[in-house]
This record gives structure tokens, C-alpha cells and sequence, in this order.
């Protein structure tokens, strides 16, 4: 499912010269020399004069890395039509729904001074949905088959496949589908839904109690306004009321105003009626399955058809299981559920089955959106890599200009993309401008800024990573366990235990995606004298694991983003709460979908907005506009392009005039800074086949930081910079941390931000440059040098 779309190296204004004389090629061998001396002494410590005495004070463990050229795949030309007809690909039999009727309430409206000093006292447990009071009893006119729908037990076992429909003609019952512990989806109970509702306020009660702050009726008054204001935004209006939240949450002192106005529940009696139609019209299709509404307001329902059922049990190991779980999005609204198929074809086709299961419910009108649970994967670009024979790997960099603050990680000389812009010494062409913000600010980050990590998740145990004081509390929204790789479904462990598709591919490897992008944000500890430095030194960050193997699904995505932002809870094995205690000021999505931005994603977008977080995203590396994709062509995101070392477009990265601005992405077919590594950017990544960066011509066999590239890079620069301009000023509300950003950059000139025109279909010719098109950057690139500090 992958979909390798080929790297060119773009040639603006720079070409390849042959050297004429042997005096020349000895010049230039000099000069390599002189360089790989001076490079080899500034990493070993004795340039630099770090505290950790360079590279060779500190264990291999802590300096080893992976990365080497690699060979340029020349990008065959394609039309727009052609480029475009790459379609996504969905999750059988899963369906994202929202219906027109808000399903929801805000659960402020139930909180009162009272309830909150109760909460003061009362022992942990008593705002869980176990220890309730029990709910009053159904009505007598609530549907009987919804209030016997049967519920498999959290600890109980069950089937590894999942049931398929019943014989041809016969209606299907409801919850024929099989869940495992934690599974893709759970049936709730009329009274478990009630339950769960009654308990929210006292949750948050507790919540409240415990903050330290006292909560008044004025207090509560205003908060229950601000819920108002918050509800049912949209594109237009999210920011606004972002801003005011966070600007009332800074005056309060505290975070309990934003979870008092932003946190929602179910309204019990609209939810229900809403699965109840949904159920039916399952039943006249002759298909089962199970509708969940959810505390954001949409349902998702799992259609009680097998995807596996043509392969056997399912067998996480076998390729042939994971392609039966996706499906490739036709792109023509025609081409699906052609033909008036009938019970019988629906209930022995899974991908048409959930095709028409979407052209059902939109055409009943009850719904703002009826989509796909399309799958989502990581933008950092992969390839088969080409090693280069020992003598030819050069350690080192220039060294930094002095007075600059610098860290004492052995790896940092490497981290071309945190050097301020420039070509003097200690300077790259694509640099951030990172040093020079540490300096001038005197300011390396603050753990009251969180940034949210909706990815693969974290390798716990890697070195950088144990017992970082950086990384809080996080959870694994991944809900399907045969994507998940852990076991089981959704918990509160957000560690990345790989994400390989195929396992048995032996061209195949694990990401570990989320642990590189960890790295760039600073989520290890910084100024230590392992590894790589991070951009924030300070941060706190909270991973949101949302992506396993062969990606991530659309709906677990949306309950991540908005689980980050502190806008819905999620729940354990026993439906209790659990609440994201970090609500993020940032969120970073280095992920991306070949497909216009969801109308489902967009919400969660705009929730999490409208609670005061910003969200980054990655452009794609789709070599397209960004309208073609998601998230970074989504409204209320800020769109990062990459750029490579000399400070230009990236030949993989997606343009258009969405993207925000761009920031480094790397290009690993690239050495423009001639110190014999690719021009990726350097991180925490668990790898093999590695070397001793100190000691060139010494092998390792696994290493913990690797060169990566991919507009999934270029994300955390952006994401680490806002914590910064944050860190320095607090009182900010988002508008004016983007305000601010947008200050902190370079301009990037046409030329900079071009290709050749064959590569990039749909791109605009630039007058007087034959061949070349203009691919609209945001016009500029990040440089913290240039931020205000006033």
C-alpha cells in the first residue's frame, strides 16, 4: 500500500562542473583533506570544547548513527490525472458518521460549587462509572433488541477473527461481531452509556478540586459561557475561540477553564436514537455490525463483514491479512457501490459492503458527513539504501560562530538543521536558526509548553528516552489489535513496538517514526552529553500513539487529536475516563493521506483549535498541492514544507499555496555541505548497520540515531520553535504564537521553491526559466534568527 512516488535532484541554478587540470583536482583533494581533519578534531571535542570532551568522551552507544547516500530515482513525468489516480486506501468495513443532530452536551452544565468541594474529599474512585449510583431504568419505549445488544466481556476471550454475515436473505442481528478485549470497537449498553454520562461531571468535579484553585459560582457561570462559545465551531470561527480560552486560561493561572468549557458528554437519549437509525439501516441492507457514538459527536460503526474471511484466521504475520484489512479508495464517487448490488453481494463483498454502507447513510439526509476510515501514513520518506565504502564517510561539521550556545551532545555538530542560516563557519544555508534563539532569548524551552505527538508512538527503552523527565503521560488510541503490534487495542501505553507491514518482507523495517520525530521536538534531555540534541530543551511531551502497522486509521487519528487537546477522554477496559492531564499547546502530525482533507478530520481539527491548541502538519511528500492531501492541506493547520541543507524546496515535498512556510526536511541523495553523510536530519531512531561517526571506518551493528528525511522532519522544527516562542512568551494566545512565527523566517525566492515542471504536474511555469515551475513554499523558511524577542 505503500506509495513510492521517487525523488529527482532538483537542479536550481546549480550545476555539476568538470574540474580541467590536474592542479585543480590536486586543489581539491587538498582541501577535502584539510576538511576532513578539521570536521574529525571539531567531533571528537577538540574544536568545540564541550563538557563532554566530543565524541569520543562519551560510550559508542551514545554517538553511533545510520545514514549513507543515497542514489537519486529519476521521476518518471506524469500528467495531474495520472499523478492523482494514486489513490488512498480505507479500512474495510469501518465507517466514520456525524450525524446533523448534536449529540452531545458540555459537562460544566452539571458541575455546581457544591459538587466540586464534595470532590475534594471523596476517595479516588468515586467519579468512575463503577462506583456510580446505579441508572434509573429504561423506559419502556426504548428499543428492546438495542437495550439486549450484548457486550463481550473486557477480560474475556474471544474469536481472533471476526464473524462474518449471516446465510444470503437473512436479516442480520446486531452485534453479531466478535470483539476482542479493548477490540476496534465496543458496544455499549443503553445503561453503560448512561452511566458513563453521569459520571463525567464528577470527574470533572475532581479534576476541578484538585487543581488547588477554587472554583465559584462566577467562576462556573463563565466557564458554562465560554462552553457555549465553543460549541459547533467551524473553519471561521475555531481560532477566535481558541484564542479567548487560552487567554482566559493565562489569566486564571491555571488550565481547569479550557477542560471546563471544552469538555463534552453524551446526550444520552439523542445518541441512542442516532444508533438506533443508524442499526436500521444496517438491518435493510442485511448487514450487522456495531454503532458507537462517541463523546466528540460522530459514530463510528464496524460493519459485521470479515475482511479476512477469504484468507482463513487472521495471522498478524501474513501480508495477506493486512492487505485484506485495506482497500484502495476508487476516487470516483460513481465507481462505488455501482449497480444496485444486492444483500447477498453485500454480505459476500467487504470492500463494496462498506462502500454502500457510506452511499446508504448519506442519502437518508441525517448526516453532516458520512466518510471512509481512510489510513493514514507517516511522511518520512523511506527507500532502499546504498552504503558507501568506510574511507568515504567524513565525520564532522563547521564548526558554530562563536558565543553561541551549544549543547554538549556528542552528535550536535551533525545537526546542520538547528545552525543559524548562513555559509560562514558554524552556519548551514538550511538552517533553522535554533543556536542563535537559544542565545539571543536566553531561553531553551519551558515544561509548561506541551506539545502533543500523534504518531507511531515512543520507544520507551531507548536510551535517550528512559527516565526523560520531558516525555508525560501519553496513550495508544490504536484500536485495531492487528494494526496495534501490542496485543491488544486501546490503553494507556503509548510505547511504538514497530509498525512493519509485512513482516515477513526482508526489504521491510520498522519506522520507529515517532521516536525520530520525538528527538527533533526535544522529548530526550538536551545538554546532556548522549545523542542528539532536541530544538526545545525544555519541552513536555506528551506521544499519542495512532499509527501501527501499515499506518493509522482516520477515526483513531480524530479521537487523538482531540484527546490531546483535552476535548474528549479516553476509556479503559472498564469504560472508565481518562483524561489527557497535559492538554497540549501544540500538536504535531507528521502524518499524511493522499486524499482531500476529511470532513471528520477537519472537525477534530477545529475542536482541538478551538481549545487552544495549534496543530502542525506535515505538507506530504506527494510532490502535489497540498489541497490534494491531509492534514497539511486542512484548514486551521500550520503546513510545513521541507527544505534541504542548501535551504530550498525538497524534491519529494508537497506545495501549494496551504503551506505555511518550510523547514528543514533533509535530503538523504544529498551532501551539499561535503562532509561525506546525506544532508537528512539527524535523530532518535533505533537502526542497524551503523558506524562510529569518531572513528570512520569502524562498523556498528545497531545504533540509536539515524538520517531520515521527509516533510515529517520539517513538522517538528515548526512544533519545537512555537514551544520556544512560548517558553519566551507565555502570556500568548495561539493567533499571536503564529503571528510571531511567521516573524521568525527567511524569505524564499521564487527559484528557491521550483522544479522542473515534468516533476511536479499542476505546477506554474516560471517566466524566463525554461522548464521550471514555481512550487509555492509559503514564501519562506523558519529562522529563529530573525524572531522578536520584544
Amino acid at each position: 500500500m505503500t506509495r513510492r512516488l521517487g525523488l529527482n535532484l532538483l537542479a536550481v541554478g546549480v550545476a555539476l562542473v568538470a574540474l580541467a587540470s590536474c592542479d585543480q583536482v590536486k586543489s581539491r583533494i587538498d582541501k577535502l583533506s584539510k576538511l576532513s581533519a578539521d570536521v574529525a578534531k571539531q567531533v571528537n571535542g577538540e574544536i568545540l570544547g564541550n563538557d563532554a570532551g566530543g565524541a569520543t568522551a562519551a560510550p559508542v552507544e551514545s554517538r553511533a548513527l545510520a545514514g549513507t547516500l543515497q542514489t537519486p530515482v529519476p521521476i518518471q513525468p506524469q500528467t495531474l490525472d495520472e499523478l492523482l489516480s494514486t489513490q488512498g486506501y480505507f479500512a474495510v468495513g469501518s465507517v466514520i458518521a456525524q450525524p446533523k443532530e448534536d449529540l452531545t452536551e458540555p459537562v460544566v452544565d452539571e458541575v455546581d460549587v457544591a459538587s466540586v468541594d464534595a470532590a475534594a474529599t471523596a476517595p479516588d474512585d468515586v467519579a468512575t462509572p463503577d462506583t456510580a449510583p446505579p441508572p434509573a431504568p429504561e423506559p419502556q419505549t426504548a428499543p428492546q433488541a438495542d437495550a439486549a445488544a450484548p457486550q463481550a466481556p473486557a477480560a474475556a476471550a474471544a474469536p481472533d477473527a471476526l464473524k462474518s454475515a449471516p446465510a444470503a436473505g437473512v436479516v442480520a442481528p446486531r452485534a453479531t461481531l466478535a470483539l476482542r478485549p479493548n477490540a476496534i470497537l465496543r458496544e455499549a449498553t443503553p445503561p453503560q452509556l448512561r452511566q458513563e454520562a453521569q459520571a463525567a461531571p464528577r470527574v470533572l468535579s475532581r479534576s476541578l478540586a484538585r487543581s488547588g484553585v477554587r472554583v465559584t459560582d462566577e467562576t462556573l457561570k463563565e466557564a458554562r459561557d465560554d462552553a457555549r462559545m465553543a460549541r459547533s465551531v467551524d473553519n471561521q470561527t475555531a481560532q477566535r475561540v481558541g484564542d479567548e480560552l487560552a487567554r482566559r486560561d493565562h489569566e486564571a493561572g491555571w488550565r481547569g477553564r479550557r477542560a471546563m468549557a471544552v469538555r463534552t458528554r453524551l446526550n444520552v437519549d439523542r445518541a441512542l436514537n442516532a444508533r438506533e437509525r443508524a442499526y436500521k439501516k444496517l438491518e435493510d441492507m442485511g448487514l450487522s455490525g456495531v454503532v458507537s457514538p462517541e463523546e466528540s459527536g460522530a459514530m463510528r460503526i464496524v460493519i459485521g463483514v470479515d475482511p479476512t474471511k477469504f484468507n482463513g484466521q487472521v495471522d498478524p504475520t501474513k501480508s495477506s491479512t493486512m492487505r485484506a484489512h485495506f482497500a484502495r479508495d476508487k476516487g470516483k464517487p460513481s465507481e462505488e457501490c455501482a449497480g444496485n448490488p444486492s444483500k447477498e453481494k453485500l454480505q459476500s463483498d467487504p470492500v463494496l459492503a462498506t462502500e454502500c454502507v457510506v452511499k446508504a447513510l448519506e442519502a437518508t439526509g441525517d448526516y453532516k458527513y458520512v466518510e471512509k476510515d481512510y489510513i493514514f501514513t507517516n511522511q518520512m520518506l523511506r527507500k532502499p539504501k546504498k552504503a558507501k565504502p568506510d574511507a568515504t564517510i567524513i565525520p564532522g561539521a563547521a564548526p558554530p560562530a562563536p558565543g553561541t550556545v551549544v549543547p554538549n551532545n556528542p552528535l550536535y555538530p551533525l545537526q546542520w538543521n538547528l545552525r543559524e542560516i548562513g555559509t560562514a563557519a558554524g552556519q548551514s544555508p538550511g538552517g533553522a536558526g535554533f543556536a542563535n534563539f537559544w542565545t539571543r532569548a536566553k531561553v531553551t524551552g519551558s515544561k509548561s509548553v506541551t506539545i502533543a505527538l500523534v504518531d507511531t508512538g515512543i520507544q520507551m527503552n531507548h536510551p535517550a528516552f528512559k527516565g526523560s523527565t520531558h516525555i508525560a503521560p501519553g496513550y495508544d488510541m490504536v484500536s485495531d489489535p492487528v494494526m496495534a503490534n501490542d496485543g491488544d487495542g486501546r490503553d494507556s501505553d503509548p510505547n511504538d513496538p514497530g509498525d512493519k507491514c509485512d513482516p515477513n518482507d526482508p526489504t521491510a523495517e520498522d519506522s520507529f517514526h515517532g521516536t525520530h520525530v520525538a528527538g527533533i521536538l526535544g522529548a530526550q534531555t538536551t545538554n546532556n552529553g548522549i545523542g542528539v540534541a532536541g530544538g526545545d530543551w525544555d519541552v513536555t511531551v506528551v506521544p499519542v500513539r495512532a499509527l501501527g502497522r501499515c499506518g493509522g486509521k482516520l477515526s483513531d487519528i480524530n479521537d487523538a487529536i482531540r484527546w490531546a487537546a483535552g476535548k474528549v477522554p479516553a476509556r479503559d477496559a472498564q469504560g472508565n475516563e481518562v483524561w489527557n492531564e497535559n492538554p497540549a499547546d501544540i500538536i504535531n502530525l507528521s502524518i499524511g493521506l493522499f486524499e482531500p482533507c476529511p470532513a471528520s478530520m477537519q472537525a477534530a481539527i477545529n475542536d482541538a483549535v478551538a481549545a487552544g491548541a495549534i496543530v502542525v502538519a506535515a505538507a506530504g511528500n506527494f510532490r502535489v498541492d497540498t489541497k490534494y492531501v491531509a492534514p497539511g492541506g486542512c484548514d486551521n493547520v500550520i503546513s510545513v514544507a521541507a527544505g534541504d541543507e542548501r535551504g530550498v524546496l525538497a524534491p519529494y515535498s508537497n506545495w501549494g499555496p496551504g503551506v505555511t512556510l518550510m523547514a528543514p526536511g533533509g535530503d538523504m541523495t544529498r551532501d551539499d555541505d561535503g562532509d561525506g553523510r546525506p544532508d537528512g536530519i539527524l535523530s532518535t531512531r533505533f537502526s542497524t548497520n551503523c558506524y562510529d561517526p569518531a572513528k570512520p571506518t569502524v562498523q556498528v551493528e545497531q545504533c540509536y540515531y539515524s538520517y531520515e528525511n521527509g516533510t515529517s522532519m520539517a513538522a517538528p522544527h515548526v512544533a519545537a520553535a512555537l514551544a520556544l516562542l512560548k517558553a519566551k512568551f507565555p502570556a500568548a494566545v495561539p493567533s499571536e504564537l503564529k503571528t510571531r512565527l511567521m516573524q521568525a523566517t527567511s524569505p524564499r525566492t521564487a527559484l528557491q521553491c521550483s522544479g522542473k515542471c515534468t516533476n511536479y504536474p499542476g505546477s506554474q511555469p516560471i517566466p524566463g526559466q525554461d522548464g521550471l515551475c514555481f512550487l509555492p513554499c509559503g514564501g519562506a523558511t523558519l529562522n529563529l534568527a530573525n524572531a522578536s524577542l520584544q
